[in-house]
């Protein structure tokens, strides 16, 4: 910045003292002759552009008038609510948590089986690649890929099915925790209920968490969940028997 306000500096003196001075050589004008003399005689001189300003006035906001008096909020009485401790002592949660993650450890259980079982048909399939011709080489190589594309495709259906389930289940626990949390607070003459994690100090008697835990817990013990269809096993496809040996020729 200093050096560009040092080499203004330079070049506005210098073209201050070039029209200043009549001597100075201007390129395609002879020496001599002033530098405004080139221009043809009746030909006005531009005229500066006006400012943008001057040409368009600048649109005032439209006036917004006062609203009236409106109704003022009654006094603030405050709850505040422990929603993770709620969770930890819900029997509903717990049992949705503990099934959620029996059948996500099914499902990687049975992706582990499947992609082993893959891996031992290629191992084979490459054993036994010497006695196939081209046609049933490509044939095995086919119905393999196709084995796969299946079963990857399957496995992405369980995994988001199952996590739909627990999406779906925890709505309804939510559900059932919004009304338990409006009952307590109307028991109480509460008009405003705040999270435990955005309160820093609060009294004692603010707390509603373990009424609203028990509460809960009368009120859902349990959520409905469909049976798990990856409890039967699914039925895989008959692998491609093995060519039989050509028969030895007789001469």
């Amino acid at each position: 910045m200093i050096r560009l306000i040092l080499a203004l500096s330079l070049v506005f003196p210098m073209a201050a003292a070039a029209q200043s001075q009549p001597g100075w050589f201007v390129p395609g004008q002879p020496q001599g002759q002033p530098q405004g003399q080139g221009q043809a005689q009746g030909q006005r001189p531009a005229q500066p552009a006006q400012p943008a300003q001057a040409q368009r006035p600048a649109q005032q906001p439209p006036a917004i008038a006062p609203l009236p008096p409106g109704t003022p909020p009654p006094a603030a009485v405050i709850g505040v609510v422990d929603v993770p401790e709620i969770q930890r002592v819900s029997t509903a949660f717990n049992q949705v948590r503990q099934e959620i993650e029996r059948r996500r450890t099914k499902l990687n259980e049975d992706v582990q089986n499947e992609q082993q079982r893959w891996r031992d048909e290629q191992q084979r399939l490459g054993n036994e690649r010497g006695g196939l011709s081209p046609d049933q080489l490509r044939a095995r190589e086919r119905a393999l890929q196709d084995q796969i594309t299946d079963g990857q495709r399957i496995f992405r259906d369980r995994a988001r099915d199952l996590e739909q389930l627990a999406q779906q289940a925890l709505r309804e626990i939510e559900q059932a925790l919004a009304i338990v949390i409006r009952q307590v607070a109307a028991s109480r003459n509460i008009n405003m209920v705040l999270p435990r994690p955005l309160v820093i100090f609060n009294e004692p008697p603010f707390d509603m968490t373990e009424e609203v835990a028990v509460q809960l817990n009368r009120m859902i013990t349990n959520v409905n969940l469909p049976p798990d269809p990856s409890a039967a096993p699914p039925p895989r496809p008959a692998a491609t028997p093995a060519p039989a040996p050509a028969a030895p020729r007789r001469n």
